[in-house]
């Protein structure tokens, strides 16, 4: 059953975390950012996930989040 919810992708140590926007603990666990996109989509198909970027920027750290374009 789909959610209002808008759900955010983030890095852990063992993979990536898939959280409820405001929430704490993670609905999912994944190994790879793709699978945690899928996931977070599965739990709702009718919003875009937001992805925490892991590339740095020029200030020196990553930015929080990106909208996901696909």
């Amino acid at each position: 059953m789909a959610t209002k919810k808008v759900y955010n992708v983030e890095p852990r140590e063992e993979g990536y975390a898939v959280i409820a926007d405001g929430g704490k603990k993670a609905s999912a666990l994944t190994r790879t950012q793709a699978e945690g996109i899928a996931e977070a989509r599965r739990l709702n198909p009718t919003a875009k996930p937001n992805v925490a970027r892991v590339e740095q920027t020029q200030g020196g750290g990553p930015d929080k989040y990106r909208k996901n374009k696909d």
